[in-house]
């Protein structure tokens, strides 16, 4: 009997809220172990309430939450969902729900899982368990050491900078694909230096190995490894009933074997996506992984599609809808809503990018003035630098507005430097961490710090090392109480006080180092708060490093002292996101596909997702924005010259009746302040002349 079509009598009160395909998903198996189940959730259609549903229901039903693996793409979503499992599960059992969640210890992200299981297994695979962790930056830097060290920073024509090299190491990584086709199809600038590369790649897993240090693509490419080994596989496997992963269409290649590894037959298995929200290939997620889940096992996969759209209106989905039926390949499924209205989403043209502004910056106004806040509103862009003259018109009518996709909280020079010291006495071998560390007390620079790790590296006690090691005079002063903070912290001192310590000692150095040191300080005491909710140091500094948060201002609200303002994000960032008012930028060729995402037919869909995704963040009032023209800047070979724009490839004539087309312009009358004179003035010249 189809679950979905059960009489509403006969559903549990927990599940009565759900409509028949979120109901089918969250019964697939009714709690046993089952054949793999496909989960196509479309935008906008309870994903997250649909699989919170479902591992409370596993639960009710009597599985064991220690061993159910939930894997998210950020670890504030994994909280979220182990939160709404706590109360929906709790209710049925009428018991402590905390017990519930304290008991599903396997949710969180691919990296942090791996991370956990890497030093379960680390004696069986080979791997110090001791071993810590390096963002992003810290990589490049290690990789920029292996660079040098090689003679490739010397070379006569330019080789790869550290940031390039990393990214075409970690892109050959996930995408699992060998290097060769890594430079032709991502890289091809690079694909010059590939003997040089190997090399590079291999001095630097040699240097990681070394360290005792693992990058984020290590802790998937071990784990990958480890579960390629059949004895190991089985015992994974073997820890977990059910394994469930949100946002399946933005895993990679690397990530899609894990899975196999562990659930061979699929058994189990529940993967939750929507490959019409696939737009991360360029971090290497495979859209293919979800497009052929389903004929992946022996054993055919169930497929559900979440259809019902909760977010916007009807007249906004049948556009969206029409937007990504052209696609050439996508799971077939239309949103559907019971939101009516009458307002479709609008094509406006305007001008050129100034107009652009104008119009978003008076709508918006107009907006606020009916009674949407600022914070219910957003300007969607494809790439960063779109939203430019927009911002300039913001601050002018003084209109405050945050971005999406400033500086990483993890990336500020005072907060790095903070755990570079964490980090360098949990592992002393790490040498990226002690070259910075080192190098923050006055006197001491590369030459020294390099010396420095170098004793430590080949003395059996490494605080002994240190202590024996003689530091240039202008040092001295700061060197005995770096030695006993190393030392202290080396002997394990209380968590979270440690860091603290950590802080103290740092202080005088950061007021000399930084002007603004009272702002840095604050994110300073920041990360002591955030540290508190951690059981020890080495699980802050691998959670923080795994799943750092996205800025500054996240942790201390908004960078305003204003209680409203508007957002502005680029497309990739608003994934997941919804407003009530919503305008896309430059919602033509050149833009939207971008130039530079039309090289192959994978590449223009990607594009096209691109679109449908920015499309669905709205929920009652939508604007594409076609600027007609605009100026191009310092062309070698034509100069500075108007260049000409046309709407958006993905919007073509068969489906322009699911929009409502308009043009705009600004009222350019003779007092308009913004209207240009039509006279040329070379003051210049003028001013050279009162001096003769």
């Amino acid at each position: 009997m189809n679950l979905a079509a059960r009489d509403s009598t006969f559903q549990p009160a927990y599940l009565a809220k759900l409509n028949d395909q979120q109901r089918q998903a969250v019964e697939h198996g009714d709690g046993m172990v089952a054949a793999p189940l496909l989960v196509i959730a479309g935008a906008g259609s309870g994903k997250t309430n649909t699989l919170a549903h479902r591992v409370a229901h596993l639960i009710v039903k009597g599985a064991d939450p220690r061993r159910i693996l939930l894997m998210t793409f950020s670890r504030r979503a994994a909280t979220e969902m182990a939160k709404r499992v706590e109360r929906i599960a709790g209710e049925v059992l009428g018991r402590d729900a905390s017990v519930i969640t304290d008991a599903l210890t396997w949710a969180g992200t691919f990296h942090g899982i791996g991370a956990r299981l890497l030093r379960d297994y680390a004696l069986e695979i080979g791997l110090d368990p001791a071993f810590t962790i390096h963002d992003r930056e810290d990589s490049a830097d290690l990789m920029n050491l292996a660079r040098h060290e090689l003679g490739f920073s010397k070379t006569e024509s330019r080789f790869p900078t550290k940031g390039t090299c990393l990214a075409i190491y970690s892109r050959a990584v996930n995408a699992q694909a060998p290097l060769g086709e890594v430079l032709g199809s991502a890289f091809p600038w690079c694909a010059g230096w590939a003997d040089q590369l190997k090399a590079l790649f291999a001095a630097y897993v040699e240097a990681k190995q070394a360290q005792n240090v693992l990058d984020y693509d290590d802790l998937l490419l071990y784990w990958a490894q480890m579960a390629a080994e059949p004895e190991i596989a089985a015992h994974l496997g073997s820890r977990f009933d059910h394994v469930l992963v949100d946002e399946y269409q933005d895993t990679n290649r690397l990530q899609a074997s894990i899975l196999t590894a562990l659930k061979p037959d699929g058994s189990g298995l529940t993967v939750v996506g929507d490959d019409a929200q696939s737009i991360y290939s360029f971090r290497a997620a495979e859209v293919r992984n979800i497009l052929d889940f389903p004929k992946q096992f022996a054993q055919a996969a169930a497929i559900v599609t979440l259809e019902r759209n909760y977010r916007s209106t009807e007249t906004i989905l049948a556009a969206a809808n029409a937007v990504i039926s052209e696609a050439s390949e996508r799971f077939t499924k239309n949103l559907w809503t019971e939101r009516k209205s009458s307002q479709k989403p609008k094509l406006v043209s305007v001008r050129d990018e100034a107009e652009q502004a104008n119009y978003v910056c008076q709508a918006i106004l107009a907006e606020r003035e009916a009674g949407t806040v600022l914070k219910s509103q957003a300007v969607l862009f494809r790439a960063s630098h779109h939203s430019g003259p927009l911002e300039i018109e913001l601050t002018r009518r003084n209109i405050p507005f945050v971005k999406f996709g400033g500086l990483k909280f993890l990336d500020a020079a005072h907060v790095k430097d903070m755990l570079a010291m964490l980090r360098f006495a949990e592992n002393p071998r790490d040498r990226v961490a002690g070259f910075r560390v080192l190098q923050l007390l006055p006197g001491i620079g590369p030459s020294a710090a390099s010396q420095i790790v170098e004793t430590m590296a080949t003395s059996l006690d490494e605080a002994m090392g240190l202590a024996r090691y003689r530091p240039p005079q202008r040092a001295a002063e700061d060197w005995p109480a770096f030695i006993a903070l190393y030392s202290a912290l080396r002997a394990g001192a209380k968590w979270p006080a440690d860091l603290e310590q950590v802080r103290l000692w740092y202080e005088p150095h950061l007021e000399r180092i930084h002007e603004d040191a009272t702002t840095r300080r604050a994110d300073l005491l920041q990360l002591e708060q955030i540290a508190s909710g951690y059981a020890s140091r080495e699980r802050f500094l691998t959670e923080l490093t795994l799943d750092p948060p996205d800025a500054t201002s996240d942790q201390a609200g908004p960078p305003h002292r204003d209680e409203d303002y508007l957002i502005l994000s680029t497309i990739h960032s608003a994934k997941g996101q919804e407003w009530k008012n919503v305008f896309v930028l430059n919602s033509v060729d050149g833009c939207i596909p971008a130039d530079l995402g039309v090289g192959t037919k994978e590449d223009i869909e990607e594009e096209r997702r691109l679109l449908y995704v920015a499309m669905t963040r709205a929920r009652d009032s939508l604007h594409l924005v076609m600027p007609q023209r605009f100026f191009v800047h310092g062309q070698a070979a034509r100069g500075d010259r108007h260049v000409y724009a046309s709407r958006t490839r993905f919007i073509p004539a068969s489906i322009l009746a699911a929009f409502e087309q308009t043009a705009w312009a600004s009222v350019q009358a003779k007092d308009d302040p913004r209207r240009q004179p039509q006279v040329r003035v070379d003051l210049g010249a003028r001013m050279r002349g009162m001096w003769k």
